[in-house]
């Protein structure tokens, strides 16, 4: 039996149909994680990740990726259970209970509901720079019709596009790196130090932490690898494997980038104390080892990995996450329609276009837009984030009776993690984030009440093994 095959019958046994398209191999789950992360995220935030943390932007970005490392164990190991899109939608549903489930898809719907606004306004605000007789709402409504237009024609489609980004990505972030370094090495004046590592003068855990809620920013999207689980055509453990393999590349990616950027940086006294401008901190650097076209290249790149490349995968990841809870009733119903050739939630992605045309443009009118909307993104990973460690307790130690350290140490590392990256949070993300949370307790109390909480199916052998355990004397 072919992967597809025994696949489609893993889905069987959980009382949903195959609907969706397996056609997705390893390589491209792994590269549209890597898409969603951007490899080249620090471009954009840099100068804000600096300033939090005091300059040591390196060490935010590392705790920010043991964090995020501790969240995918526990999204591979909820993946293998239930091979199916959703995300952690379906693992606290099926992990916890559903009406757990639902806060917890409304919880993440924050972060993948907004994202994408949130990359139109980045990328719009960038090429505005570069051509300003066209304003911003043009740019933010070009990449909406574009990304939706792709999306429309199937994931393949979305697959192939993801390759050829990716590629000019790393082209860009390899010039970056070469010049970069070279300049350390030449450069009088200038060299390599541990100081964006750690900086005793700097340094205190809430200074770092507070650092990491910003630089989480950049790791956000290789959860969204598993809302590709019904359309993934190889055995359901590549779901994790490709989770894990984006983050590590990512965040060594990410380290690497960040630590040359720190030491380039012009104005390092003026970023401290936030009177530099902290939105081209990356790009002033660029242009410090290489002139004024590889600040400029860097700027061009960011604006078209953030407003087409993630931007693309962020509307997919969304539409089927849509798409997986109004299959179970927890949203209208018309959002599970498929297209019937190119085999895609077609209702949900237009449903994302259109409040991204919404969010985007009003957004893009305040001057506090981009700030906002980062922190309310984040707040809402987060909380998902949290729920999934949860789901994996509940599920394999709990019911399962589960004693490994895999199922017990690595979610209580994430939780604590985490946990202490919310609580140093901006009180805005908090406030934000813990209002979004109260209005979704609301609707899974008001479905609850309405008969609509769903009947979400397990494996035999998981119903098995949790009436074993509750039948065994204490």
């Amino acid at each position: 039996m072919t992967d597809s095959r025994r696949n489609a019958g893993d889905l069987d046994r959980f009382g949903y149909q195959q609907e969706l398209k397996r056609s997705l191999s390893f390589s491209d789950m792994l590269i549209y994680g890597l898409i969603f992360m951007v490899p080249i995220a620090p471009f954009g935030i840099f100068g804000s990740v600096y300033a939090e943390s005091g300059g040591m932007v390196v060490l935010a970005y590392a705790v920010g990726a043991i964090g995020m490392a501790f969240t995918a164990l526990s999204y591979s190991e909820m993946a293998k259970a239930f091979p199916m899109a959703g995300s952690v939608y379906s693992y606290a549903g099926r992990g916890i209970a559903a009406p757990v489930g639902f806060v917890a898809g409304w919880a993440i719907l924050l972060d993948y509901i907004l994202v994408p606004a949130l990359l139109y306004i980045v990328s719009g605000v960038a090429m505005a720079s570069f051509v300003p007789a066209v304003p911003v709402w043009v740019w933010v409504l070009a990449f909406i019709a574009l990304n939706t237009f792709v999306n429309y024609f199937g994931i393949e489609l979305t697959a192939r596009v993801n390759k050829l980004m990716l590629v000019a990505e790393l082209i860009v972030l390899a010039i970056f790196l070469v010049i970069g370094i070279w300049a350390l090495a030449t450069t009088p004046g200038v060299g390599f130090s541990f100081d964006p590592v750690f900086n005793p003068e700097t340094y205190s855990l809430s200074v770092v932490f507070a650092a990491v809620s910003i630089a989480v920013l950049s790791f956000l999207g290789f959860d969204a690898i598993s809302t590709l689980a019904e359309e993934n055509q190889d055995e359901a453990r590549q779901i994790g494997r490709a989770m894990v393999g984006a983050l590590v590349l990512a965040g060594v990616l990410f380290v690497v980038q960040t630590w040359v950027a720190a030491l380039l940086v012009p104005n390092r006294d003026a970023l401290l104390s936030g009177e530099g401008n902290l939105g081209t901190a990356f790009y002033d650097a660029a242009g410090n080892a290489g002139g004024a076209w590889l600040s400029t290249l860097t700027a061009i790149a960011t604006a078209i990995a953030w407003g087409f490349a993630d931007a693309l995968v962020a509307q997919a990841a969304t539409s089927r996450v849509l798409f997986s809870m109004s299959r179970d009733r927890q949203l209208p119903a018309f959002l599970r329609r498929v297209h019937p050739t190119h085999r895609v939630p077609t209702n949900a992605t237009f449903l994302i276009a259109a409040i991204s045309v919404a969010v985007g443009l009003y957004m893009a009118s305040r001057g506090d837009g981009i700030a906002l909307l980062s922190t309310m993104v984040n707040f809402g990973a987060l909380t998902a984030f949290l729920l999934l460690h949860v789901s994996v307790l509940a599920y394999y130690v709990v019911k399962r009776g589960s004693r490994s350290p895999r199922h017990i140490v690595l979610p209580i590392c994430g939780l604590l993690i985490l946990g202490y990256v919310m609580w140093s949070a901006n009180v805005a993300a908090q406030v934000t984030g813990l209002t979004w949370l109260a209005i979704g307790i609301i609707l899974a109390i008001g479905l609850k009440v309405a008969g609509r909480t769903p009947r979400l199916a397990m494996d035999e052998a998981d119903t098995a093994a949790s009436e074993e355990k509750r039948s065994r004397p204490s």
